[in-house]
């Protein structure tokens, strides 16, 4: 979304630092960081901040450089040398012939004392440039000024630090016009929410192969009844198949299970298939459900109805042709969400103890790998809980988080104006506590859990 948006993206990061590996295409250097705790986007210019930090400009100094050695390179100009400093040098020696540099030099002047008029001018003066020869396209104004300072410095170290200081006008508009702080709000707000977003609409599409592909449903078939219960005391025994309930045929254990716990408690008709093969006999029993706290999805209990039965385990994989798979896709990730945002708030608001709610790094990897082990469409709807977790966490309003962003952006637009760079600052240093403080808690929790057992 940046980069659709004219934003200059410096790097995309699978992974934190150390960086482990990297490869630059185009403006941007896509790497994998060695710390595993999620990933970034690096753009130009600091969310928070007036003006352009000395140490900023220098990086995007270097940047534009870069930007024109790859495009040489590209171009089959090539120097045997594995130092990108080098390499550059020697480009914009090339690059500067002495007629260049002057000509570059008096376009310089004359743009820094606004004469825009005869900046084009002398521009349109200069002679024939050597840039087609060598990168295949003419300079940028900012490439220009850089590369030519790169040959009259005869170092880029001395260059970055000294348009760091001296940055010329075509250097700063640059620099103004591709970095993130200084785009319109409603981009800004669109770069954000494209983080969570894309989060959030990627669960349903892996949701949707996940059906393609094939999902393992369990069959109603019985693997204990529990004595003192209703279902043991009407006779229902392991091995039972559940064909129907009040008529109604059954073909899952999940459409089992919600026919008895979308009732009111009233008797149940089950049609059953007792024995196997030309043995098995077809059986009707009554049996009236039992109102008792079980546990949910959300870590907490509350009252359901239940006959006390436990199923055998016996899966089958049920695979859907393309409509219906996305139909199931889209409902099932819906679903999932809402059942995640109903987990999130109640974490919030005490309903659910944290610590036995709250996993890190160390849960998710044993949980990945659990279900890794139970076949491929388990660990794909793991990773569409994950992501969709992710999305919605993401847009909790707590500075750091993407939802502090945008929280910020709407205040920004109620105000006309942005909140204060000491308050920005404040909000996200508290952002940054509590999510460190979240972390240590998290991996600590998970630690306790193993140790435990």
């Amino acid at each position: 979304m940046a980069k659709r948006l004219g934003v200059r993206v410096i790097r995309f990061s699978i992974g934190y630092p150390p960086k482990i590996w990297g490869v630059r295409r185009g403006e941007t250097e896509y790497a994998v960081g060695l710390t595993p705790f999620g990933g970034y986007v690096r753009m130009l210019g600091e969310e928070v901040g007036e003006e352009p930090r000395s140490d900023e400009l220098q990086n995007y100094v270097r940047e534009l450089a870069l930007d024109v050695l790859e495009d040489a390179e590209n171009y089959h100009w090539n120097l045997p040398s594995k130092d990108p400093d080098q390499k550059i040098l020697a480009l914009a020696k090339q690059l500067s012939s002495r007629n260049e540099i002057a000509a570059s030099s008096e376009a310089i002047a004359i743009e820094a004392a606004g004469t825009s008029n005869a900046l084009q001018l002398a521009a349109s003066e200069q002679p024939a440039s050597r840039a087609h020869e060598i990168i295949g396209r003419d300079l940028k104004r900012d490439e220009a000024d850089v590369m030519h300072e790169i040959a009259v410095r005869q170092s880029v170290t001395d260059t970055t630090s000294y348009l760091s200081e001296h940055p010329t006008p075509a250097l700063m508009q640059s620099f103004q016009h591709r970095s993130f702080p200084t785009q319109k709000l409603w981009k800004r707000f669109a770069i954000v929410l494209a983080g969570p977003a894309s989060n959030i609409a990627f669960a349903p599409i892996l949701m949707t192969i996940v059906y393609l592909l094939g999902v393992p449903m369990l069959l109603p078939i019985v693997g204990e009844a529990k004595p003192g219960l209703p279902a043991h005391a009407a006779g229902l025994q392991p091995g039972d198949k559940i064909v129907s309930v009040d008529g109604q045929p059954v073909e899952f254990w999940t459409d089992f299970s919600t026919a008895v716990k979308s009732g009111d408690g009233s008797p149940l008709k089950l049609g059953i298939e007792r024995g196997s093969g030309a043995s098995a006999v077809r059986e009707e029993l009554t049996i009236t459900p039992k109102r008792e706290d079980e546990p949910n999805v959300y870590g907490t209990k509350s009252p359901t109805w239940i006959i006390g039965v436990m199923p055998r385990n016996d899966f089958v994989t049920r695979r859907y042709g393309p409509i219906e798979a996305v139909e199931r896709g889209v409902g099932q990730t819906v679903e999932m969400a809402g059942t995640l945002a109903i987990g999130i708030w109640q974490l919030i608001d005490g309903s659910t103890p944290v610590r036995q709610a709250l996993g890190g790094p160390i849960m998710i990897a044993q949980l990945a790998g659990r279900e890794a082990h139970e076949g491929l469409s388990a660990l794909l709807m793991f990773t569409v809980m994950l992501s969709l977790e992710l999305g919605i966490l993401n847009l909790l309003p707590v500075p750091l988080l993407d939802g502090g962003h945008l929280l910020f952006f709407v205040f920004e637009g109620l105000r006309g104006k942005p909140l204060q760079l000491r308050t920005r600052e404040l909000a996200l240093q508290v952002g940054l506590l509590l999510l460190v403080a979240l972390m240590v808690f998290a991996i600590f929790n998970d630690i306790s859990h193993i140790v435990q057992g």
